[in-house]
Formats: C-alpha cells, sequence, structure tokens
C-alpha cells in the first residue's frame, strides 16, 4: 500500500516536471527575435556603403556579386540581408527620394509657382544627374520607380505634376504638357551625355525652361 502511493507521487511529480519544461519551452518559443549580432550588422552596412557607392558612379547596372566583392563579403551575405537587387536599391534610394518629394512639397505652398516649377526641375535634375542611380530609377532602366513612389513620402512623379499643374493653371508654363513629358525631359537631362558637364546640363535645362514657358512668361532679349 505504501508502495503504491509512493509511487503515484513519484508520477505526479514527473508529470508536473514535464509541463513546467513544456511552459519553459513555450515561453521561449513566444520571447522576442534576438537582435542580428553584431558582426551581421557591420556587413550589412559595408554592403549599403559599396552599393552607394557603385549605383551613385555606374548606375544600376551593376552585379550584386561585384556590389559583394567590394565590400569584402559573399554573395550570399549580400542575399540575407536583401533577397533582391530592387530590394537593396529601395534601402539606398528611399531616403533620398523623400528629400526631393519634401523639396518639392514646399514648393507647392509657393505664391509664384512658375518659379517654383522651374527650380525644382532644375534642382531634381542636378541631384539625379549627380547619382546615376537615381537617374535609372526615374527612367526605368532595371528598375521599378513605382516600388519607391508606392507612398506619398516617395511619390515624385506625384509631386512634380501638382507643380507642373500649379504652373500651368498661373499660365506660366503651356497648356497641353503632361507630366509625362516633364519626366522625359529629366531624364535626357539626367542621362544624356551632356550630363556630367555642369555647364552643359545648365544650358539644356534652360532651352527646355525655355521652350515650356508661355509665350508672356518668356524672358524677353535685348
Amino acid at each position: 500500500m505504501v508502495s503504491t502511493a509512493s509511487g503515484t507521487r513519484r508520477r505526479a511529480r514527473a508529470a508536473a516536471g514535464a509541463r513546467a519544461a513544456a511552459g519553459t519551452r513555450a515561453a521561449a518559443g513566444t520571447s522576442a527575435p534576438r537582435a542580428p549580432r553584431a558582426d551581421a550588422r557591420r556587413n550589412r552596412e559595408r554592403v549599403l556603403e559599396a552599393a552607394i557607392a557603385a549605383f551613385a558612379a555606374e548606375g544600376l547596372s551593376v552585379p550584386i556579386h561585384e556590389i559583394a566583392r567590394r565590400a569584402g563579403v559573399g554573395t550570399g551575405t549580400v542575399s540575407r540581408h536583401f533577397p533582391t537587387k530592387e530590394a537593396l536599391y529601395i534601402a539606398i534610394v528611399r531616403d533620398r527620394i523623400e528629400r526631393v518629394v519634401e523639396r518639392g512639397r514646399a514648393r507647392t505652398a509657393s505664391e509664384d509657382p512658375g518659379t517654383a516649377f522651374f527650380e525644382f526641375f532644375e534642382t531634381t535634375v542636378d541631384e539625379f544627374a549627380a547619382n546615376l542611380g537615381l537617374a535609372d530609377a526615374l527612367a526605368g532602366a532595371g528598375f521599378d520607380m513605382h516600388a519607391v513612389a508606392s507612398g506619398a513620402k516617395h511619390d515624385v512623379i506625384g509631386i512634380l505634376g501638382d507643380l507642373l499643374t500649379r504652373a500651368q493653371k498661373a499660365g506660366a508654363v503651356r497648356k497641353g504638357i503632361e507630366v509625362d513629358d516633364i519626366k522625359a525631359l529629366m531624364v535626357a537631362c539626367c542621362r544624356g551625355p551632356q550630363s556630367a558637364d555642369a555647364r552643359a546640363r545648365r544650358r539644356m535645362v534652360e532651352v527646355i525652361s525655355q521652350g515650356l514657358r508661355t509665350e508672356t512668361r518668356r524672358p524677353t532679349r535685348s
């Protein structure tokens, strides 16, 4: 009788221990994921630095294995942080696109819509010409610009369209010009043979601006 009671108590203690262990495992399974290790963070930063420099200087045609080589890591390391080349580019370009959009949005409040439009056109051309990756994205060369411009903070084309509409309503830009026309003209300035020459690029922007203005807003020659 004593032996039976003792056995019962042992089985009860074993069952309680099993339940406690199961509870511990369940709690561990629902805990917050661990932060990336220091070496993983460093590798990610090296990949970003290499990609920023490569895309800016050479455009989006730079292959992933070349970015990995410049970062001093393997292609597998790049893929773990950025599964696709587009994911890597989005991580790089969004903050730059956001700054461009912020400048454009600030100009939508200008009392001179014509000046606001032409200044935004010129400064955006200069910024994109200095970064071939941005110019490629604007042109849609190997990259879907809409993947970046999916939200209001990154909608460059939307802001450009708003500024164009305001300038047309103010009589500063010819009617019939559409935002796709402006985008194509910007691409020509950013990616053409004159894009690396600031003086030649500025001359091209002036010629385009002259053609976009209405007759009454064109500067008179002395």
